[in-house]
């Protein structure tokens, strides 16, 4: 992403603001595929839905990964992190089977 960047001079473009605002636009897309299908519609999208959700997810994961790259962060040990976390506020013997928020963490 970043050479694909450079070779076209748009670095000067791709700052944290202009990244989060593109990828959030591309996240609505995304989920644009998928306004008003049911549970079930969207679990299985014909073929052709599904090669458009599969262009949508490629847009956003390219996005995020220029913009995490731009900002110094490795998304995969944020995610590692992130699951960590998740793992000490959602414990499985109590949070099995439900959809409910756990407390803030302060």
């Amino acid at each position: 992403m970043r050479e694909f960047a450079r070779a076209r001079d748009w670095e000067q473009f791709h700052t944290p603001k202009n990244l989060a605002m593109a990828l959030a636009g591309e996240v609505g897309e995304l989920v644009a595929e998928f306004q008003w299908l049911t549970a079930d519609e969207s679990r299985r999208p014909a073929p052709d839905e599904l090669a458009r959700i599969r262009g949508e997810l490629a847009d956003v994961t390219l996005y995020l990964v220029r913009l995490a790259d731009v900002l110094g962060v490795d998304l995969v040990e944020a995610a590692h992190d992130k699951l960590d976390e998740n793992e000490q506020r959602y414990a499985a013997d109590r949070y099995r089977g439900s959809a409910r928020k756990a407390p803030h963490q302060t």
